[in-house]
């Protein structure tokens, strides 16, 4: 078969490291010639994989989304990882504060991450329309447009949203839940200083993607190649625990409430 080209985004110097050990498990363990190609945005990538300039894309789900859109829904979803499902927003607020509960939001000040990640923005932003709540209208942001293109990946702007909450210059904030678990388990605020008052429903996070017309041979060999990876095996657990999971998936919907708000924020 032909050298299989895969994309992913450098947020992080990290990536680099992640990426070098998938290309060396793919080319030497599974015996799959691929090649990885970094990109500096999700954008970029996504056009790519919608060109067909790369065979495979490794997206935020907000890429994936996009790349569906603007393929019109030719792009392929291919595989996840386990911890890319059940995903949440989580609206945190100080303890003992004024917001304990998501309608207490209401004439308060909402601190959201970057513009274009999904669950420190987008979604929070969607989840309250849901509930009646328009921006500007019943509640005032305070927005950190970190790493634009990033999708959030760097988890920077949720850092300074949780931050504006600390200092008393937001009431309330949207972080991720992998963020929020982290904030918790590493103890990086003051313990029972902030709460979590509400938390959205589930949605999918990352997501393979590959091109339109990918043909079957490819799909079946980068997929077999993708779900041999053992969490038990010490060669492949150290790019696995890297890239936040412990097993590859097969591709699983999810992106419905942020299909809707992609289309209601004119995001695609």
């Amino acid at each position: 078969m032909k050298e299989l080209l895969l994309g992913a985004v450098a947020y992080d110097p990290k990536v680099v490291t992640i990426w070098e050990g998938m290309r060396q498990y793919f080319r030497e363990d599974a015996r799959v010639p691929l090649e990885v190609v970094l990109f500096l945005n999700y954008e970029a990538q996504a056009r790519a994989v919608v060109s067909s300039k790369i065979d495979i894309a490794w997206n935020t789900n907000l890429a994936y989304v996009q790349s569906e859109a603007w393929s019109e829904k030719r792009c392929a979803p291919l595989a996840m990882r386990d911890t890319d499902l059940g995903w949440k927003s989580v609206l945190v607020a100080l303890a003992g504060g004024s917001i304990r509960s998501i309608d207490d939001l209401r004439g308060k000040t909402l601190a959201l991450g970057s513009r274009d990640s999904a669950h420190a923005a987008i979604l929070p932003v969607h989840f309250l329309a849901e509930r009646g709540f328009v921006e500007g209208r019943d509640y005032e942001t305070v927005r950190f447009d970190l790493d634009v293109g990033k999708h959030g990946d760097t988890g920077t702007s949720e850092v300074d949203a949780l931050k504006s909450v600390l200092e008393g210059k937001a009431d309330a904030a949207f972080v991720g839940s992998p963020f929020w678990d982290g904030v918790r388990d590493k103890k990086l605020v003051p313990a029972g200083a902030v709460v979590a008052v509400w938390s959205s429903p589930a949605y999918t996070h990352c997501m393979f993607t590959g091109r339109p017309q990918l043909d079957a041979e490819s799909r079946e060999a980068f997929g077999k190649a993708l779900y041999a990876m053992s969490f038990d095996d010490p060669r492949h657990r150290a790019v696995l625990e890297a890239e936040g999971l412990k097993k590859w998936i097969p591709a699983q919907d999810g992106y419905e409430s942020l299909r809707a708000a992609c289309s209601a924020q004119k995001l695609l």
